[in-house]
């Protein structure tokens, strides 16, 4: 987990100033039937922190135009973010009294930089004019708030720095962490077919494919096609690509490869943009790098996820020690595996 992801969820500029409707084709069958709730009504108490149902709705529907504004909600998207956003706020509500506890202050110098920065961008919008005085307070509210939970987290996270002995014990433990991938040398050739092609001219460009590859299997040489047929740009290399590693070619395409011993040529391969043809010149297999070449890594990775455990540790110790009530009569149910709702939790 990002440390941006256990601060709160930030509205946006367009969430202040606009009342913004979720598209509702995309939430209609998981938006809540419950009634707008009052004003004054209490979702959380966390401590000595009250949490009103407003801030939480606010909050979500922050949180669905952020995550869902280009598509439609998943099945069970928006019971979820209900349960993330309910989380985050009971969290972030810990972590500030946590933080007013040990007298924290927030950065005001940063805080009124970044407030004149939005002024200077929006200086020409007529809406900014219309809505700054209403506008600033919640924002100086929310980037104090920031300021607080960052400084906490940093404080949290800041954990002493390992010996050598414990960044030699990490390293040996964790060898997959400290290894080079195994490195295919290839070379293409690609056959270019428009992606809205139909079936037929992808069926003819395979037909082409499969007598190249018979070319090819009968000694013809590979660099010499690829410059004349192939579409991609590593043409004019004879094909060349290189030395690729896993997860730089598509599904298809590596599983194709994946069987090849160098010097063979594989099967016709669809790719988004036509059928390619594959030869593997080389295999590297993997290599894990020695200690000394791997120590600043090491200590680096060690160091993150010794600041992650003592932040999660951190925040499990604040939810223990604290009395929370969470009114979850709002919440959609979660959807069970076999499709059915899974009753709330």
């Amino acid at each position: 987990m990002k440390p941006e992801q256990t601060r709160n969820i930030k509205l946006t500029l367009l969430a202040l100033l606009t009342v913004t409707t979720l598209n509702a084709e995309a939430i209609a069958a998981e938006a809540p039937v419950h009634a707008t709730a009052a004003p004054s009504a209490v979702f959380a108490k966390v401590g000595d922190t009250v949490i009103l149902q407003q801030d939480y709705d606010a909050a979500f529907a922050a949180g669905m135009r952020k995550k869902f504004y280009h598509g439609r909600v998943p099945e069970g998207g928006a019971a979820a973010m209900q349960r993330e956003v309910g989380d985050t706020l009971v969290t972030n509500a810990l972590l500030l009294q946590e933080a007013k506890r040990r007298s924290l202050k927030p950065d005001d110098a940063a805080i009124q930089q970044t407030i004149e920065q939005y002024d200077k961008r929006y200086h020409d919008s007529k809406q900014w004019q219309q809505t700054r005085a209403q506008f600033v307070p919640t924002l100086t509210k929310q980037l104090q708030q920031e300021s607080l939970l960052s400084q906490l987290e940093n404080l949290i996270r800041n954990v002493p720095q390992p010996d050598v002995k414990q960044i030699q014990e990490y390293y040996t433990a964790n060898p997959d962490k400290f290894t080079e991938p195994e490195q295919l040398q290839l070379s293409v050739i690609l056959l270019k077919v428009d992606p809205s092609s139909p079936p037929a001219v992808w069926d003819k460009t395979r037909a082409d494919a499969l007598d190249l590859i018979k070319k090819l299997r009968n000694g013809a040489d590979f660099a010499t096609l690829a410059r004349k047929h192939s579409g991609d740009s590593s043409s004019e290399k004879g094909g060349d690509l290189g030395y690729l590693h896993q997860g730089m070619l598509p599904q298809g395409a590596q599983e194709n490869v994946d069987k090849l011993k160098p010097g063979e040529i594989s099967e016709p391969v669809r790719l988004l943009e036509g059928v390619a043809i594959f030869r593997l010149n080389d295999r590297k297999p993997p290599k894990l790098n020695d200690f000394e070449t791997s120590r600043e890594r090491a200590r680096d990775l060690w160091l993150r996820e010794q600041g992650e455990r003592s932040w999660t540790a951190f925040i499990a110790r604040l939810k223990k020690e604290t009395p929370i009530q969470v009114d979850e009569s709002r919440y959609l149910p979660v959807p069970a595996a076999n499709g059915e709702h899974a009753i709330k939790k």
